[in-house]
């Protein structure tokens, strides 16, 4: 009996470990959806980051955009930011917001690596990430010509998250024949 507690809490937590690490391993796992997709997309007015000017969402209303919320200390927006540029190239309009982030720091990350945005706000209550429902950053959300929120990615975007989420969701469902 004494042997069998002993043994019990490791096998227990041997497996318990496996199953994590299976987790783990499966792949590219979808992040949770957002709430708010289907919805309007929460309403901001946020100082830019490099004018004097405010970044409003309300702005781009008639034509589709991408919101990304991302911070120079998030590691994870380093690895998604060639993304971003891409889109960016393509024409895409996206809208950064720079959340919880100071402003110098932000200014220097973009300046190193590149300015994927036509507009960047800044975020540093966090009151615009709470209203979207965001779960830490990089966060995107693709808003729609009559501004509801087509889809969100809560993780770093990838070529094939953007390829089959992302602009399938800009450019809308294909037409249908008549």
């Amino acid at each position: 009996m004494r042997r069998l507690l002993i043994i019990l809490p490791i096998i227990l937590l041997s497996t318990l470990f496996a199953l994590f690490t299976l987790m783990i391993l499966r792949g590219e796992k979808e992040p949770a959806g957002s709430r708010i997709v289907g919805r309007d997309a929460p309403a901001f007015e946020l100082k830019a980051l490099n004018t004097d000017t405010q970044v409003l969402l309300s702005s781009y209303r008639g034509q589709p955009v991408i919101v990304n919320f991302f911070a120079s200390w998030c590691a994870p927006c380093r690895v998604e930011h060639p993304a971003l540029m891409q889109l960016s190239a393509q024409g895409v309009v996206i809208i950064g917001i720079n959340y919880k982030d100071k402003p110098e720091a932000a200014q220097a990350f973009i300046a190193e690596l590149g300015n994927p945005f036509v507009a960047i706000g800044q975020d540093t209550n966090g009151r615009t990430g709470i209203d979207f429902g965001i779960t830490g950053v990089p966060e995107t959300f693709v808003i729609g010509t009559d501004g509801r929120v087509l889809a969100s990615w809560a993780s770093p975007l990838t070529p094939n998250i953007i390829e089959n989420r992302i602009l399938p969701a800009l450019l809308g469902p294909p037409p249908t024949a008549d």
